[in-house]
């Protein structure tokens, strides 16, 4: 019999029925709130996490003014977290951080709605409004919670977060590249460039404006970025791709592109 079934069997065997023999009246009372909670902790455990989830919120709802009632709020997100449940965890969250702006625990619910957020990241090709949030929820942990063990782990996300949003810039880029839609191709490497100057995809985007420059017979422009980028990353493969390519005497405008790390984009 699943724990949902016992669940339901246990609450039935300690309800307390009083019925008057005039009105037929029923009264059923709760069971104590540390049964509930336990039970609801050992569904946790055995992995039964949807059904903990409804537990714990069956915990709140007996007894709204315990201190059960936010530990369960907590443990509810964060089995409905385990469950895969992202959107019924975020709520869950959001509820609590409102209730509790100031609870010791208010740090670890950030945290838990940033990981919803972050493990929900798709590649580049997709839509990148998840590891927005993810990103914002991070730095918020970071901000408020520096000297916490979750700001600690957030910074790395972060960084990590905003590599994914520049690689989501350069594929776009790329694409309007080999569409020769090289002023939005620019566009987008400039985002790259003067947004996510920490990330490791600067020195292809300062080459690939290199390369839309010299297709747009800029020359001028292209000199300049290519110094730039010979000065941030000398020796670097895009820089000898950017060398070769202003330097080449009989340059193809109409191809000067995508010689490197193109098949993996599309």
């Amino acid at each position: 019999m699943k724990k949902r079934n016992f669940a339901f069997m246990f609450i039935a065997c300690l309800a307390f029925i009083a019925c008057e023999s005039d009105n037929k009246e029923v009264i059923v009372e709760a069971p104590p709130v540390t049964e509930l909670y336990t039970l609801a902790k050992n569904s946790m455990e055995a992995g039964e996490f949807s059904e903990a989830a409804n537990l714990f919120d069956n915990v709140e709802r007996e007894y709204p003014y315990s201190i059960w009632a936010s530990r369960s709020q907590l443990m509810s997100a964060y089995a409905n977290y385990e469950a895969n449940k992202y959107d019924e965890a975020i709520i869950g969250l959001d509820r609590f951080i409102q209730l509790h702006p100031s609870n010791r625990n208010t740090p670890y619910a950030y945290y838990l709605k940033a990981l919803c957020y972050y493990e929900q990241i798709t590649d580049v090709s997709r839509d990148q409004l998840i590891t927005q949030k993810a990103l914002m929820v991070l730095q918020k942990i970071a901000r408020r919670y520096p000297e916490t063990k979750y700001a600690r782990d957030a910074l790395l996300k972060i960084d990590l977060t905003r590599d994914h949003l520049a690689g989501k810039e350069m594929a776009v880029g790329r694409y309007y590249l080999i569409k020769r839609n090289y002023l939005a191709a620019i566009n987008r490497f400039q985002i790259v460039i003067n947004k996510y100057q920490t990330t490791s995809h600067v020195a292809e985007a300062l080459h690939r404006v290199v390369e839309a420059y010299s297709a747009l017979g800029l020359t001028e422009e292209a000199n300049k970025i290519a110094a730039v980028l010979g000065f941030n990353y000398p020796g670097s493969a895009w820089y000898i791709d950017s060398y070769s390519l202003i330097n080449k005497k009989n340059k193809n405008v109409e191809k000067p592109f995508l010689n490197r790390a193109w098949n993996w984009v599309f």
